[in-house]
């Protein structure tokens, strides 16, 4: 029997597309992921380690009964997904598409839609990265998206969106309006949570990986709980281990120390902002998240000198010319950076 024509035998939309790729490049200062530096102090009980023969709970309903008072929502207002990409996936899957989103922004929206057969649709964001209202409103009066995803703080750019467009977005779309908001607590913007009141198109999006619990792979998302029926129809069985819900689960219990953590990075965020300030020919864009977007020329051979220098930043060039990005970390790993890039921009001037 002779090897099959994978490529042939995929699916049209497949064919085309670019797999997600999470490069691991050895480096001893690694902010190039937008996770916490910071590990929180968690351990796992006796009980839950002596139940490790049984499935999880398939609801998570002690998680979410903690999620609940949390954010004063219903828990059938909850639902739980192996990270915020399985949740895109879902959502997808329920109501299918057109799906609208501005650009760039997180890639997945775009990947998981091609994936899985429907429309994707990019609306591209204005030059000081704020959402082009004009544009995306009048897209979705003539395309009639059934999703429209909206990171904010937005994923690479690190701004928030104003509030008065998301809000005009929810009131002309008959569609679902997803508000991720993965990186919300390095945020001076009030979360969307308490808008749920308000509208019943509203789904707001929330992940544990962004303050110091990245390899549970645990993310959230609260809407009307209509929405989440339909959700759930969809979500695959136990797709939530029971060590990712006691860990998260403990962590909501102890979350001053995530808030301290958090307090640290949005410090630093500020310090490594003035020092590229600083120095010549770079361009640092406002963040509200934990990580900075940053622009000079010839980025991909800055992008190759930092690595050698020791530090692994993101190359964003591909989305936005001569761009990279910087995920905040420890004082020492951002003092590290820094000095790099201050001695390669010195060395090429």
């Amino acid at each position: 029997m002779k090897k099959p024509d994978f490529s042939a035998l995929a699916r049209q939309n497949i064919r085309s597309l670019t797999a997600y790729e999470a490069k691991e490049i050895p480096c001893r200062v690694k902010l190039d992921a937008n996770e916490s530096p910071y590990a929180p102090d968690l351990a796992l009980s006796s009980q839950v380690m002596a139940s490790l023969n049984r499935y999880p709970d398939p609801q998570g309903l002690a998680l979410k009964k903690a999620l609940s008072k949390e954010y004063a929502v219903a828990e059938r207002q909850i639902l739980l997904g192996n990270g915020s990409d399985e949740i895109i996936y879902n959502l997808i899957i329920a109501f299918g598409g057109p799906v609208l989103y501005p650009v760039p922004t997180f890639s997945m929206y775009g990947i998981i839609s091609q994936a899985i057969g429907e429309q994707g649709i990019g609306i591209p964001l204005q030059s000081d990265f704020s959402l082009d209202l004009r544009k995306m409103l009048a897209a979705i009066r003539k395309l009639q998206p059934k999703i429209v995803f909206l990171s904010s703080p937005n994923n690479p750019t690190g701004n928030s969106f104003e509030r008065k467009a998301i809000e005009e977005i929810l009131h002309v779309s008959d569609g679902i309006i997803v508000v991720d908001e993965a990186y919300q607590p390095f945020s001076k913007e009030k979360s969307f949570i308490p808008e749920l009141k308000r509208f019943s198109n509203l789904a707001v999006l929330r992940t544990f990986s962004k303050i110091g619990l990245a390899a549970l792979r645990l993310g959230y998302i609260i809407a009307d709980e209509g929405m989440i029926a339909e959700v759930n129809k969809v979500r695959l069985p136990y797709n939530v281990n029971a060590l990712s819900q006691a860990l998260a689960l403990e962590s909501l219990c102890r979350k001053t120390e995530s808030r301290a953590g958090v307090k640290k990075i949005v410090a630093e965020r500020t310090r490594v902002v003035k020092e590229l300030k600083s120095m010549p020919g770079v361009e640092s864009c406002p963040s509200d998240a934990n990580f900075i977007l940053f622009r000079l020329s010839n980025a991909d051979a800055v992008h190759k000198a930092l690595i050698r220098s020791g530090v692994l930043v993101r190359n964003m060039s591909v989305m936005i010319p001569d761009a990279l990005r910087v995920t905040i970390g420890t004082p020492d790993e951002n003092a590290a950076f820094c000095a790099a890039l201050r001695t390669i921009i010195k060395e090429r001037s």
